[in-house]
């Protein structure tokens, strides 16, 4: 990708270390940012009382099942108690009660690739911004109740968001939080640090391990002997290794023991001639000839889909930002752009239109390599691999938080899967990929009442699952409405 130039302007804040904390009642008298005053996780809840009952509900549970009509959901201090007919339920006395009919509840979105932070500038460099503020609020409003970041350029913000989030202090999904990013030199990537050498790795696994992350993300640059010195410390840990490598073919990650692939073949190299071992090839334009020419359902593909298949690897899917870099119409969302700065708008399309004017042959190389990526995940999908989703809010910006998510579940749909099977790639195949099927990922009796209520029915039509009303987590209901009202104008460059 290329990127041009823009100005960008910095407003700085300064305050000095011996400034009394700010009172409530100082508020009429000093003037200070909003998000100083911002108003307390209450705000956007609409249900925090121990029972409620969804009921005349469609229920979708995320199996891949049928869905099953006129239901009632019983939650009770953050669990589900009892799902079945809402005539053979028995609700208890003092129950807050929810009709929900012609409404439909799938369980709460699980994410294993997405991302705290948003593309900064269109620039020489690629900077990103941590949108700690509205992207955790993005998620959970979308009814993405479960998160990993799948690489992290704040870890600290990372971290401190998710223990924030976990004590109520903050609005936003369970967050996995996945480490620093696991590489070698990236020259155009500056917020990111270098391993040095396999000893320096498993210090770095170590280091961050103790700190409270679940994941490491192996990326682009990264030395074989590196990355196998990572993937034995985090698995030593009983900890998962992600990988989005451009130096290691998917094949030879697979066989040094990842458990996820993060994008799929769209960022795979080893099919380009003469790719040498352990070495990211300068030739972008040699890759994507490389990955247009496969064919899916040919031996060399089928062999690395039989492979992962055979590791029991999970495949993540991020086709919602890979649409942003294609020809085919796209939906960069009104949604997003109502949420978003002017300036930030404004960029999106500029970037959005001069890839509009790619001469032709660039354009449909773009589109092939998009295409091959999509019968890739579904063939994945198919012969039994475990796929997944998430918005992966990177690139120029044209995917965000939440929104990217239910975008996803859309163009899985259109590769070819059932809105039923997208449904399930996204709730319960999301759980199992991060180890916790037990608790969320589907509606059943004892699992966590992380759910989302949404008008219509996506099982018939997938685009309804941006149609959510209320977005339950441990069982207290926050108002999907209200949370993204709360965060138009802090969505953006920044």
């Amino acid at each position: 990708m290329k990127f041009e130039p823009r100005g960008i302007a910095l407003a700085l804040l300064l305050a000095a270390s011996t400034v009394a904390p700010l009172r409530a009642d100082d508020a009429d008298d000093i003037q200070v940012p909003n998000t100083l005053l911002a108003p307390p996780p209450s705000a956007v809840i609409s249900y925090d009382q121990p029972v409620v009952a969804l009921e005349h509900v469609r229920v979708i549970d995320g199996t891949g099942a049928a869905p099953r009509e006129d239901q009632t959901i019983l939650i009770e201090r953050g669990k589900i108690a009892a799902v079945g007919p809402f005539a053979s339920v028995a609700v208890p006395a003092n129950t807050t009660e929810i009709d929900g009919t012609g409404e439909s509840v799938m369980p709460g979105i699980v994410g294993t690739h997405d991302h705290l932070y948003y593309v900064s500038q269109n620039g020489p460099l690629f900077l990103v911004r941590e949108q700690p503020w509205s992207f955790p609020r993005l998620y959970l409003a979308a009814g993405v109740t479960t998160i990993r970041t799948t690489g992290s350029v704040e870890p600290y913000t990372d971290l401190h968001l998710a223990t924030s989030i976990a004590r109520g202090e903050m609005v936003g999904p369970h967050m996995d939080v996945t480490s620093v990013y696991m590489t070698g030199w990236e020259p155009f990537f500056v917020q990111m640090g270098a391993l040095k050498d396999p000893e320096d790795a498993t210090r770095s696994v170590d280091f961050w391990a103790d700190r409270g992350v679940t994941s490491f993300k192996l990326y682009t640059s990264l030395p074989v002997d590196i990355a196998k010195a990572v993937i034995a410390e985090a698995h030593k840990r009983h900890l998962r290794v992600l990988a989005h490598l451009c130096s290691i073919g998917l094949t030879d990650a697979v066989k040094m023991g990842v458990d996820s692939i993060e994008h799929g073949i769209y960022v795979d190299t080893e099919f380009m001639p003469g790719k040498k071992s352990g070495v990211c090839p300068n030739d972008g334009t040699a890759v994507a000839k490389s990955l247009a020419a496969l064919d899916i359902a040919g031996p060399q593909v089928q062999a690395l889909l039989k492979l992962m298949l055979a590791h029991h690897v999970a495949l993540s899917s991020t086709l919602a930002n890979f649409e942003g870099g294609v020809p085919t119409p796209m939906a960069v969302q009104q949604k997003m752009f109502d949420l978003e700065d002017p300036e930030t708008v404004a960029d999106v399309t500029n970037v959005r239109n001069a890839i509009l004017k790619r001469a032709p042959e660039r354009r449909a190389l773009s589109q092939a390599v998009y295409e091959n990526e999509r019968k890739f995940e579904v063939a994945y999908f198919r012969m039994g691999g475990l796929l997944t989703q998430g918005p992966d809010p990177t690139g120029y910006g044209s995917t965000i938080a939440g929104l990217g998510d239910w975008r996803d579940m859309e163009l899985m749909v259109e590769a070819g899967l059932t809105p039923l099977e997208a449904i399930k790639v996204a709730t319960l195949n999301g759980a199992i990929s991060l180890g916790r099927e037990k608790t969320i990922g589907s509606i059943a009796v004892g699992k966590n009442a992380d759910l989302m209520l949404v008008q219509g029915n996506p099982a018939a039509n997938i685009a309804d699952v941006e149609k959510v009303e209320t977005v339950f987590k441990d069982g207290v209901g926050y108002d999907s409405a209200k949370i993204f009202a709360s965060v138009k104008g802090f969505v953006g460059r920044q």
